[in-house]
């Protein structure tokens, strides 16, 4: 049987080891504040669980989180059917966000890479990419961060190593994220 209790306190002690997090991602908060301000966007992507995050985010950041202001510039890459489909076809699976920057990605932008294990290489190679286009790179993922940690110029690592409670608190990194900027955009 599942011991709900244990789960549970495993949860509240993976979020509270987030807690030293909170220097890291007051900066990834501000640069993605700075970012839209000045007329950027905030794109992203990840696997599976990790798609479905950046999905979400995206629409947190597009409609609304908690206060009523104006949308804000975000894009999810794991959403256009058609583009998840053809460059896989052409181009291999390893280049489906790559090249999705390659049309959408500009200096100045953020570009977030959400991967629990930190060694997907599709998202690998979209952040070396982003990096040399003179966007903002930030890694979301869990224990050391696999290789994302040395690519990405702002790593938010979860202590864990179990994926479910590495996804759990990423969704809670995001929502503290997007309420930072929210707030700052509606407060100045």
């Amino acid at each position: 049987m599942i011991d709900i209790d244990r789960l549970i306190d495993e949860h509240l002690e993976v979020v509270e080891g987030i807690r030293p997090l909170a220097p890291a991602l007051e900066a990834v908060a501000r640069l993605m504040t700075k970012c839209l301000a000045g007329g950027g966007k905030i794109l992203w992507m990840g696997n599976g669980g990790s798609a479905a995050d950046s999905q979400h985010l995206a629409a947190e950041f597009v409609g609304r989180f908690s206060r009523e202001r104006p949308g804000l510039a975000a894009i999810a890459l794991t959403t256009n059917t058609s583009i998840m489909t053809a460059v896989p076809n052409d181009y291999g699976f390893d280049r489906i966000f790559s090249r999705q920057l390659e049309a959408l990605c500009r200096p100045g932008d953020v570009v977030v890479g959400i991967s629990t294990s930190g060694n997907s290489p599709n998202v690998i190679d979209a952040l070396k990419l982003a990096r040399t286009q003179g966007a903002i790179t930030v890694a979301l993922g869990g224990g050391d961060g696999g290789a994302m940690h040395g690519i990405a110029e702002h790593c938010l690592l979860v202590p864990s190593a179990v994926t479910a409670r590495i996804q759990e608190a990423h969704i809670l990194i995001g929502h503290l994220l997007c309420d930072w900027v929210e707030a700052s955009v509606c407060h100045g």
